[in-house]
Parts: C-alpha cells; sequence; structure tokens
C-alpha cells in the first residue's frame, strides 16, 4: 500500500475532526504507517518530527517501550468492567497517585472519557453541589475571552472561541464572558505580571455583581492552547483563586492541555500554589495511548453528594469507559516515567534548547510575538508589527507552514497565524533546532508577498 491509495480509500468513507473535507481535493491526507519516538512514518517511507504532540496528548514518544508493556501486561488480567458497583486495582492506584501528585486538597477522582467529558463532570458537579446545599440561584459560569474548554454543548458553552463557537450558539446555555489576561495585549514596555494583574479587575468586577448567581469560574491555566497558544501570568490564578473564595465561587481548572509538565511544572496551578476546587485532567494523562479523562475535586464537594438514596442528590453521571484499566495502566506507567526519569528537570533544558533556537524570530518583521511556557512555544505572524495587525484569517498563511513542514520531516500543524512547538518530552536538542529551523523557512514562506 501506499500513500495514494490509503488516501483515496480514506476520503470514500472518513469525515476527518476540525477539518473542511474539500480542502482534501487539493491538500493530501497523510497516512501514518508507524511511530517510534518523536517520528511519525508515512506508507511512503517519508518521516515526520511530531511537533505537537499528536494533538498535545504524546508525552514520552509514539510506541514507548514501558508503556507498551503495562498496558500489554494489564490486556492479560483485565481489559474493562463496569465502575458502578465494581472497581479493579490500576483505577484504585491512579487515583492515589493522582491525589498525591495534583495540588494539596483534592481528594476525590471521577473519571470519564475525554477532555470535554472532564468538562462537563466538573460543570454539573460544580451546580449540582449548588442545589445540594440550598442554593439554587448559582446556575451560571464565567469564562475567559477566548478560551477552549471542548467540543460537547456544556463544553463548548463555557468556551469562546468563536470558530468553534458561533454555529451552534442558540444549542447552548449563556455564558458571563470576563476579557482574557492574555499578555499579547499589554502596553509597550509593561510586564505581563503587570498586565495579567491589571486585567484580573474585570473578574473581580463581575464577580462581585454576579457572585450569588455563579457556580464556577472556568480557566485555562497560564496557555489558552486552542486559542492561538496565548499566555498570561501565574499572579491571575493567585487573584482569582482569592476572589472565588471571597465571593463564594468555585474555580475550575481546565488542564487537561497544559497539564502533566507541559507548563514547566508537573501542574500549572502549581505556579501560583493554589488549589482548584476542581481539576480537569486528560491527553498527557495517558501519555498519549487512550482517552481516559478524570475531574479531581476536594472532600467538601464530595460530602454534599453523600447521603441516604431516597434524598436523591447523588451524581448520577457515568459513561460506557469511566476508568478503563487499560487506560489506566497507560496513565500508571506514564506517572512511573515523570517519577523515575527527572522529567520536569530535564525538559528545563530543553525549553531553554527551545528559546533559544527561536529567539532570531523576535526579529522577524512579519512575527508580533515568540512566546513560552515551558514546553509550549508559538510563533504569532502579524501583517504589520508596530501595530499587532493580523493577516486576515481567509489568507490561510499558518497553512504554508505546514506544507513546507511536511516536506522537511516535520509535522507542524497551525493555529490560524500561529505556529507553535508542543512536542514529546523524548525530543532532542538536535531535533528543536531543526523544527526551528523549518519553522523560519516555512514563515519566511508564509510572509512573502
Amino acid at each position: 500500500m501506499n500513500n495514494r491509495e490509503l488516501m483515496q480509500r480514506d476520503l470514500s468513507v472518513l469525515w476527518h475532526p476540525c477539518t473542511q473535507m474539500k480542502d482534501h481535493e487539493w491538500l493530501p491526507v497523510t497516512p501514518i504507517k508507524r511511530g517510534e519516538g518523536v517520528w511519525l512514518e508515512d506508507f511512503d517511507g517519508n518521516r515526520y518530527i511530531d511537533a505537537i504532540s499528536s494533538w498535545w496528548v504524546n508525552l514520552f514518544g509514539h510506541c514507548n517501550p514501558r508503556i507498551n508493556d503495562r498496558i500489554k501486561q494489564q490486556l492479560d488480567t483485565l481489559e474493562h468492567v463496569i465502575l458502578a458497583g465494581f472497581s479493579h486495582e490500576p483505577v484504585i492506584e491512579l487515583s492515589e497517585r493522582l491525589i498525591q501528585i495534583t495540588p494539596p486538597g483534592l481528594a476525590h477522582c471521577f473519571y470519564a472519557d475525554n477532555g470535554s467529558s472532564a468538562i462537563e463532570v466538573a460543570l454539573k458537579m460544580s451546580y449540582h453541589y449548588w442545589r445540594n446545599i440550598g442554593k439554587p440561584e448559582k446556575t451560571k459560569f464565567i469564562t475567559l475571552g477566548n478560551s477552549y474548554h471542548g467540543e460537547t454543548l456544556g463544553a463548548l458553552a463555557a468556551g469562546d472561541v468563536p470558530l468553534y463557537k458561533e454555529t451552534y450558539k442558540p444549542l447552548l446555555m449563556e455564558v458571563i464572558t470576563a476579557p482574557s489576561p492574555d499578555c499579547f495585549y499589554r502596553e509597550p514596555g509593561e510586564s505581563c505580571r503587570d498586565y495579567s494583574a491589571r486585567q484580573f479587575e474585570h473578574m473581580r468586577a463581575l464577580l462581585e455583581e454576579h457572585g450569588d448567581e455563579v457556580c464556577a469560574v472556568f480557566i485555562e491555566p497560564l496557555v489558552q492552547c486552542a486559542g492561538t497558544m496565548r499566555m498570561h501570568d501565574p499572579v491571575y490564578l493567585k487573584l482569582l483563586r482569592e476572589a472565588c473564595d471571597e465571593y463564594g465561587v468555585h474555580l475550575i481548572a481546565d488542564e487537561i492541555a497544559v497539564g502533566f509538565g507541559r507548563t514547566g511544572t508537573l501542574f500549572a496551578c502549581e505556579q501560583a500554589d493554589i488549589t482548584p476546587d476542581f481539576m480537569c485532567l486528560s491527553k498527557g494523562l495517558t501519555g498519549g495511548y487512550l482517552p481516559v479523562s478524570v475531574t479531581l475535586t476536594h472532600e467538601r464537594i464530595y460530602q454534599a453528594f453523600y447521603d441516604e438514596y431516597d434524598k436523591l442528590i447523588a451524581f448520577l453521571h457515568s459513561h460506557s469507559y469511566n476508568g478503563n484499566p487499560l487506560g489506566c495502566a497507560a496513565a500508571l506507567a506514564t506517572l512511573d516515567i515523570f517519577e523515575q526519569d527527572e522529567v520536569i528537570e530535564q525538559n528545563k533544558q530543553l525549553a531553554r534548547t527551545m528559546q533559544q533556537a527561536t529567539e532570531h524570530l523576535k526579529d522577524h518583521p512579519h512575527v508580533g510575538e515568540v512566546r513560552q511556557t515551558g514546553m509550549i512555544l508559538a510563533v504569532e505572524m502579524v501583517k504589520d508589527k508596530a501595530a499587532n495587525e493580523p493577516y486576515p484569517w481567509q489568507e490561510r498563511r499558518g497553512l504554508t507552514i505546514y506544507q513546507h513542514a511536511l516536506k522537511n520531516e516535520a509535522l507542524l500543524r497551525p493555529l490560524g497565524n500561529v505556529s507553535y512547538l508542543m512536542p514529546p518530552y523524548v525530543i532532542t536538542p538536535e531535533q528543536i533546532e531543526h523544527l526551528a529551523r523549518v519553522m523560519t523557512e516555512g514563515i519566511d514562506l508564509a510572509t512573502r508577498d
């Protein structure tokens, strides 16, 4: 088989995610035959460094032998069992370990299948908590401008990226939106910390006005990933935690994309030394192997649902594959690697290499910003550097970088005018430097009039 044959078969039967399928009349689908480490290989023998970790899920490379072995062992023991009324050792051990490594105070784990489902759990659980304790008037949620929390209807409502949300607006609950603390818009000479703190005053005003009717605030700590990798300072998280406590509102931390070392610490909330009321995890939780998500919360919320059955206050939410043993085995192997290999320390050097390899792009006439938080680095192209004027989205200039990268052993999938690096942690400095060269060449091509 070759790429062309598989693409033809693919296009006759598949509908791809986040894709205008008509594009594939001119933009080939790339079928992948195998993966190893940072590399993906297609059926024509071409190789690509997976610079975006296959949608931000892969932490320790494709076909990692340690994760493979753990899944194989589990496969011979138990593949799945209902988690209502039954349990199994992998889900118990995983829950114990997650409670040990997440911010202090998180005490209970509720499992689902994917990131959007974890957000739905937190949303429903927060609302249900207030109802259970006699505050049914709390029905609203606050979110940030340019935020993204998933594609199911509750998660989509909690986000604010028009590209994903606008079409389905009639189906969605209304939320209150606070301006983002996104440091791209800070004044010349203003620090990111000062700008994020200044932006928080808008959030404080909304909490003061609406606190009595608000269940929770949603936030992606430090990086709004699908929102073109826009970033803010940890001070915003600290101020938000204090204000949520002051106004009696839950804080939901969506660490689905930013957790497990992406921001330079195991969890982004650590950088503000805060504990959210709910923490949603997925993606890297299983090292990029299997769809598992978890929503962690603390004892007070758990106890609000704990009573006699006839009170009808239990959290009656479920998924068929809640706490799947194979997924839990992959997650346990992933946590083992973090524990045994000093991953966070090693990532600091990789992050420095990423910064150094792209430093020159700050002087590019059509780069508005090179921004980085830990192992996430983004380069934003602009039409006018002085005014930070973006290129019209209709020009799809990021696709030029994508196409150039595929010809040069790299997978760099853009977010509009933003090209970014979020690679597996097994990448080498030399591979990072290669990606930076390819990205630079792509930006030159994309911004050439």
